[in-house]
């Protein structure tokens, strides 16, 4: 029973592949060109060709693009902007919004399924099984969702933290004599990690003929914190007034480091606080377990012998 039921649900699940491929949608083909002009030039950890790999990957990424396509423009559910925003923040360059889309609706599908199947091959109660359908469709759609934002979030923080050591190396380089362009080549080659990954893609766009403003600009659009935006702002409005760039980076760095500073201080004094639920609820139960758990066994032998 139970083999007849995976084949039924692998032969449905490569029909409806069948049926979507034949139609055709050509906003999944425009939302992919769209997607590769704004990323061009950009090579990832995995490359152009991972996303467009062949076979049983590439059919699933097809078919993930057309049902996001058909979410996108039947239901309105998906805001295309925000969500490549959100992409691009979390490093995933070359993951189109629609692709990300549709593989949020196929684990709000495969995930109710497989629970369902489990649920029904252990004979579990009614409750449980609705109960179970629910958690695993809030974990397929909104999970991924999550992951990003949260993915997101991570590397935006650590590219904040990493600005005040790139800020020191224009300062060297640029007093050194170096031009600005080429000190930011100079620290795209010594910067690792979320930082120097977006300091060679504003590298790649100045090569593509962009001029110094715009590609910073870019860098703002997909780093968009505290640390990124006031670097941008500084540098930019030091070649409008033509202020020298060497005294502009010494005076962020400083500043910068100010900042950095005060967000350590600021999680310093929050510790106190998340130290409270697990010293309420885990520590103190214990405690009172060893400090008055022999007492209280000497309290009652004492009222039982005396009865």
């Amino acid at each position: 029973m139970v083999i007849v039921l995976l084949i039924g649900l692998a032969l449905f699940g490569y029909a409806f592949y069948l049926v979507l491929k034949a139609a055709g949608f050509r906003r999944a083909r425009i939302g992919e060109t769209l997607t590769a002009m704004r990323a061009y030039g950009f090579q990832g950890a995995a490359g152009p060709s991972a996303a467009d790999a062949k076979g049983v990957p590439g059919a699933v990424n097809d078919l993930a693009t057309r049902l996001g396509a058909v979410v996108a423009s039947r239901t309105g559910l998906m805001r295309e902007e925000e969500l490549r925003r959100e992409l691009r923040a979390a490093g995933m360059y070359t993951t189109p919004p629609l692709r990300f889309m549709g593989y949020r609706v196929l684990l709000g599908v495969a995930l109710p399924v497989l629970w369902l199947w489990i649920g029904v091959s252990g004979h579990s109660s009614p409750a449980k099984v609705i109960f179970g359908l629910i958690l695993a469709f809030l974990a397929g759609w909104q999970g991924p969702l999550l992951l990003v934002r949260r993915r997101a979030r991570y590397r935006l923080e650590e590219i904040d933290y990493q600005m005040p050591e790139l800020i020191d190396v224009l300062v060297t380089t640029v007093e050194g004599g170096v031009g600005f362009s080429g000190s930011l080549q100079m620290a795209a080659q010594r910067m690792h990690g979320p930082l120097g990954e977006e300091l060679r893609l504003t590298l790649q766009e100045q090569d593509m003929g962009l001029s110094t403003d715009e590609a910073l600009q870019h860098l703002v659009e997909r780093a968009d914190t505290p640390s990124v935006r006031t670097f941008v702002r500084a540098i930019v409005q030091g070649e409008q007034l033509g202020v020298s760039i060497g005294k502009i980076m010494r005076d962020l760095a400083t500043e910068m480091r100010k900042t950095r500073r005060a967000k350590a201080e600021e999680r310093a004094q929050k510790a106190p606080t998340k130290m409270l639920f697990p010293l309420v609820f885990l520590i103190f139960p214990a405690m009172f377990v060893v400090l008055l758990g022999p007492a209280i066994i000497s309290i009652f032998h004492t009222l039982h012998g005396g009865l």
